[in-house]
């Protein structure tokens, strides 16, 4: 099994979601979240005062899937969350060595 982190535009919560849903993902985790990548921030004057605004809005999704859907999922992330620019986010995928379902005990892909 597979944890897909993707880190995406606020503004692509409510498509991407539709599109996992659509692609049979049986679940996910959704926060909203700050930070900051290539971009670093810009300027903005708060009251005639230079003020550096570096952590931006983003929102990230969590998934646990089968790693036969991996690359599938990685590119119907990438497809649905694309703008073309700077600041579309990343998508990490690493590897689970275990799930359990807390109320029934189970194991492994059946606890997903």
């Amino acid at each position: 099994m597979k944890r897909i982190i993707a880190i995406v535009r606020p503004e692509k919560i409510e498509p991407l979601k539709d599109a996992l849903f659509a692609a049979d993902v049986s679940g996910m985790t959704i926060a909203q979240v700050h930070g900051c990548g290539n971009q670093h921030g810009w300027k903005q004057y708060y009251r005639g005062t230079e003020v550096l605004l570096n952590m931006v809005e983003k929102v990230k999704f969590e998934l646990v899937v089968e790693d036969h859907i991996v690359e599938e999922l990685v590119d119907l992330i990438c497809d649905t969350a694309a703008t073309g620019e700077v600041g579309d986010g990343k998508i990490f995928v690493s590897p689970v060595e275990e799930v359990v379902r807390i109320r029934t005990r189970e194991r492994g892909a059946d606890a997903v």
